[in-house]
């Protein structure tokens, strides 16, 4: 079997610049929110499928949204976002891996603005590994996850606030 990445995407490509330029343009409640609702709907089902009696990886994302609603600390939720992280390191199964990886590095984003970024890159490999499979030639992941970032940048659009007065401040280190 060939050797797989962890992450998929080209930070070089015109989608991901214009991902990033994007988030540079948005608040911090704006991607977070959009983040891990992104990462629940489209990763965190690639996990469970693997491993449905682990409750840490959809712990994290309930922690997210309530810490985003207010009805708990941002004390309360890091331990809870270390979980899914040590979670994602432990998982097997490239898919899941990948998954847990997206949904724990979204969750992150409360933290850092870069994350909501990363865990698209994760996004990707997840969703094409589990649509994909194992076996295809480095091409096929390199046009999915390109797909897959058209697609966030399309999401990221239609939540994104026109001229938001509290943007991220981002040095992208890339």
């Amino acid at each position: 079997m060939a050797y797989l990445r962890k992450m998929l995407g080209d930070i070089n490509a015109p989608e991901c610049t214009a991902l990033m330029a994007l988030i540079a343009t948005q608040s911090q409640r704006t991607l977070e929110k959009w983040a891990v609702e992104y990462a629940a709907e489209g990763c965190l089902p690639i996990f469970e499928r693997e491993y449905p009696e682990a409750g840490i990886m959809r712990g994290a994302v309930e922690g997210c949204l309530a810490y985003m609603a207010g009805s708990i600390k941002l004390k309360e939720l890091k331990p809870l976002i270390a979980e899914a992280r040590k979670l994602a390191a432990e998982t097997r199964g490239e898919a899941a891996q990948a998954a847990a990886r997206a949904v724990s590095t979204a969750c992150a984003t409360v933290q850092r603005p870069t994350n909501a970024f990363g865990f698209l890159m994760y996004a990707a490999a997840a969703k094409a590994y589990a649509q994909l499979g194992t076996d295809r030639p480095q091409m096929e992941y390199d046009a999915f996850a390109a797909q897959e970032m058209r697609g966030a940048l399309e999401s990221l659009e239609r939540v994104a606030v026109k001229d938001e007065k509290s943007p991220v401040k981002i040095d992208w280190h890339c």
